[in-house]
């Protein structure tokens, strides 16, 4: 009997856990939850932020609200996320902006301490475009030919510190190579003044240039993804063509502030990646020219503290700071 009683005992305090686990998540959400987008609307992560919100609503049966809180490069929204109520009820929609903010300048807030990742959405690839008037068929040509000319070819990229830009910064450094850089304020601008030959060279996210490449408007001399992608098979990846290691997307990712219970991140995760995984949403973020990801809170948590690492040797090399 006494050894019945034991075993009984042992069972019920491991099972205490399992049975607390799903307790702290059993009645989340039973209210209104916020998706802050540190960007003006319209863009590609409100717009992908806003269909994720419209299918977690369905899911939860409570509003899900998208509000853009653009400024400072989106400091101002995350470090509001930062200092929210860690219940789940606040969300932060970010980009690769997320990982290199703080090599840029001084933070109101600590990217890895502050935020628990819950999962990377999408991911957006970029390609190597230059002007058709520029005399290079390919990367090699173009590195001989900016190597020839030192400080006399230009790129472009959609602003200080975006992906445009720091994929070009990644390049003069791997390629011993020194463009100058011409910042526009977003990559429709960078797409005009490129048609128009006022700039030559240009790391165009795929979805904003695609078109004008298959019409020969542009031309492609590689991809910036570790594999080629499927909207453009023949164009070589920058790895492929020697410079192992080369490697950019930006991406777009959900975070919440650090002390969220796990089991309310879990759930959220959860809900998340089921929705990335449907037939409908994985067509709505195609259609915006991004790859669905989906990944767990630790996989997401381990790219992040990556990506905040890699894009900190970049920064700091380039000299880049957003005072510049």
């Amino acid at each position: 009997m006494y050894t019945l009683f034991l075993r009984i005992c042992v069972l019920c305090a491991a099972g205490a856990p399992v049975l607390a686990l799903p307790a702290a998540a059993q009645d989340y959400p039973s209210r209104q939850i916020d998706i802050v987008v540190p960007f003006v609307a319209g863009g590609t992560t409100d717009t992908i932020a806003r269909a994720l919100g419209q299918r977690l609503s369905e899911k939860f049966g409570q509003p899900v609200i998208v509000t853009n809180r653009p400024g400072a490069g989106g400091s101002i929204a995350t470090a509001g996320v930062a200092k929210s109520a860690p219940d789940g009820y606040t969300l932060l929609a970010h980009t690769i902006g997320f990982a290199t903010g703080p090599s840029m300048q001084k933070q109101p807030y600590d990217a890895i301490a502050d935020f628990a990742p819950v999962t990377q959405i999408a991911s957006l690839p970029l390609m190597l475009t230059v002007h058709p008037s520029l005399p290079v068929k390919n990367v090699a040509e173009l590195v001989a030919l900016a190597k020839e000319k030192p400080g006399q070819l230009d790129f472009a990229s959609a602003g200080l510190g975006t992906s445009p830009h720091l994929a070009a910064e990644m390049f003069k450094q791997m390629t011993g190579t020194n463009l100058v850089h011409i910042p526009f304020k977003g990559n429709a601008e960078v797409m005009n003044a490129m048609l128009g030959g006022h700039v030559k060279v240009y790391f165009a996210l795929v979805p904003a240039a695609l078109s004008q490449a298959k019409a020969g408007n542009v031309r492609v001399l590689a991809v910036t993804t570790e594999r080629r992608i499927a909207s453009l098979p023949d164009v070589p990846t920058m790895a492929e063509l020697g410079f192992a290691g080369y490697e950019i997307n930006s991406w777009q990712g959900l975070f919440v502030p650090a002390a969220t219970p796990k089991p309310v991140v879990t759930k959220l995760n959860e809900e998340v990646t089921a929705i990335l995984r449907s037939r409908e949403m994985h067509a709505r973020i195609e259609n915006e020219g991004a790859d669905p990801i989906g990944s767990t809170p630790e996989q997401f948590a381990s790219f992040v503290k990556a990506e905040v690492a890699k894009w900190d040797k970049v920064i700091k090399s380039a000299g880049i700071s957003a005072a510049n």
